[in-house]
């Protein structure tokens, strides 16, 4: 991992408004309510905007926010005389704006329009005449190579037409995207002066094989969510001695729909993440080692309460512990331990039942959360009695709760009560299950890729590769989450919004899965109980079709419909 010597701690950080939704009105107060310092105005928003450029800067100074770039100015460089008299008429207009807005930078795309001249001699001369025109009036130039441009597409292209242009007011804009989607090697930027660096925007985006304008338009993912290095390609520009914003620019056909205070939420905890590759994390604290599952919980309708724990006890658990002050069993067998929480919320049914909450094994519970809230997970409130741990708890972004604890006999295993082992229709050593290898999520589609950035930022875990698989129902899209040595394991799962009244049973499905010491024996020993009537295993956890469906709200994950064991993996 590459570690600036001049990382600069105190770098502003910016985001482009075609990040988010909404009105301008309303990206502008939900980039000052996520702390960024500043924005790239993109052009159309200030188009659709009923506030006039003065307005804007009014307002951006309101909230505290600078306009550290406008953009796009395209189609300039590479054109036929005639044309490129009408580009600098062009310009002249953009200079006007820029002068009301109080920016004094606009970002110039390389051409894309048909008739460029593939000439640089002739792009350095023109985008030096633009340079000159611009710096008439304080302003300046920030070059960028589109990775669709017409001749230009690669940043060192656009890098020897900058040297060749020679003028003060001409440098270079860095998109991490149009380099990084070209598998364009970046190490060459660290010998760009820092001083010809005017901007940087940043984005990730998962490997896709696609037309890469479609790619860009669509697909870009915020830093940590997709697969590019970013930390390497911010190495290489800190390197060179940039000391201007880290922006992102990120064109994203979900984002562009979602509520845009939870997305500059979701962006500002990006740019935490990256920056804390350098060693400036936003309290200072590194995520702690963890060390496993502490608990899985789920939360149950009385009727689903009752056929887990039959199942719970086919499989060799027993109940060992009822809460003290909390309708909350305790089921166990080995450092396998499920919570059944029968405190319901109203649109829950009898034999509805979902993951609601896990825990982690945490070396410094404590500094797990701090770290957890820097990095902009909302901190939950907990009621507990006289006595009672005050476990540290999160929200994860479909709505569950995280928990970092120690599993101690004075933590918060001394919040049950012992109750009497329940007989155990098995041999409990036959079946080894020794703990909870992982626990299977399902997120709504919104909230995938955040999910993602979430556990990766808040816990210090790691992505791994995604998996997709034709389901009966549609594609399902995996990605596991893990720490280094896979005791902490979690995967992340989505399907495409559906619509209709054709869809499974059980639309989220979620599992919980637990290790054992000989599969093939647990699995011949702990074969879920026949539901009445029937032939086969009934199923477990499932969740009825609510009436709220229809309402915009995300639905929150449930539980799998059936148990799931399975072994380590071998390492």
């Amino acid at each position: 991992m590459p570690a600036s010597t001049r990382y600069p701690r105190t770098a502003r950080r910016s985001i482009a408004t075609v990040c988010l939704s909404g009105t301008l009105e309303d990206k502008l107060g939900a980039a000052a309510a996520a702390g960024f310092d500043g924005i790239e105005l993109f052009e159309n928003d200030l188009i659709a905007s009923q506030l006039s450029p003065e307005q804007v800067r009014e307002r951006c100074a309101e909230l505290g926010l600078s306009i550290d770039l406008y953009q796009p100015f395209r189609d300039f460089e590479g054109a036929p005389p005639e044309v490129f008299e009408a580009n600098l008429r062009r310009a002249e207009h953009k200079f006007d704006v820029m002068a009301a807005l109080g920016v004094d930078t606009v970002l110039v795309c390389s051409s894309v329009a048909p008739g460029t001249i593939d000439d640089d001699d002739l792009a350095a001369d023109q985008l030096r005449v633009l340079a000159e025109h611009a710096s008439e009036r304080g302003f300046r130039i920030a070059y960028e190579a589109l990775a669709w441009g017409a001749h230009v597409n690669t940043w060192d292209h656009s890098w020897r037409i900058v040297q060749k242009a020679g003028h003060p007011a001409l440098g270079l804009c860095l998109d991490s995207f149009h380099i990084l989607s070209r598998a364009s090697d970046p190490a060459g930027i660290a010998d760009v002066p820092g001083e010809k660096l005017f901007f940087l925007q940043l984005a990730d985006a998962p490997h896709l094989t696609m037309d890469v304008l479609q790619w860009s338009r669509h697909y870009r993912l915020f830093p940590g969510q997709g697969a590019f290095d970013l930390p390497a390609f911010l190495g290489y520009v800190l390197d060179a001695g940039y000391t201007g914003p880290l922006s992102l620019e990120v064109f994203n056909d979900v984002f562009r729909q979602a509520d845009p205070a939870r997305t500059a939420r979701d962006a500002m905890r990006s740019l935490l993440w990256l920056q804390e590759q350098y060693g400036a994390t936003a309290a200072d604290t590194a995520a702690p080692p963890l060390h496993g599952h502490a608990f899985t919980e789920l939360s149950v309708g009385s009727a689903a309460a009752a056929r887990i724990g039959e199942t719970l006890s086919a499989m060799g658990f027993s109940r060992t512990g009822q809460h003290r002050s909390k309708p909350v069993q305790l089921w166990q067998q080995g450092r396998a331990r499920v919570l059944l929480n029968s405190t319901v919320t109203a649109h829950h049914q009898a034999d509805l039942a979902e993951i609601s909450a896990f825990a982690v094994e945490s070396s410094d519970p404590a500094r797990s959360a701090a770290r957890a809230e820097a990095m902009l997970a909302p901190v939950l409130p907990r009621e507990h009695g006289p006595a009672e741990a005050d476990l540290a708890a999160v929200a994860a972004p479909d709505g569950s709760s995280v928990f970092f604890c120690r599993t101690t006999s004075d933590g918060w295993l001394g919040d049950f009560d012992p109750t009497a082992a329940e007989s155990v229709t098995v041999d409990v050593a036959s079946t080894a299950i020794t703990g909870i290898d992982h626990i299977a999520l399902a997120q709504p589609f919104d909230y995938f890729d955040e999910a993602s950035l979430f556990y990766r930022a808040a816990l210090g875990l790691h992505a791994h590769h995604d998996t997709e698989f034709a389901a009966p129902y549609g594609l399902v899209r995996d990605r596991a989450v893990g720490n280094d040595d896979d005791t902490v394991r979690i995967v992340l799962s989505t399907t495409l919004l559906r619509r209709g009244s054709w869809a499974p049973g059980v639309s989220d499905p979620q599992h919980v899965a637990f290790g054992t010491d000989d599969i093939f024996a647990t699995a011949e020993r702990t074969a879920p109980p026949r539901r009445p009537g029937t032939d086969h295993p009934g199923q477990l956890l499932r969740r009825p079709r609510r009436p709220d469906r229809g309402s915009g709200h995300p639905p929150r994950p449930h539980a799998a419909a059936r148990h799931h064991v399975r072994p380590r993996r071998a390492r």
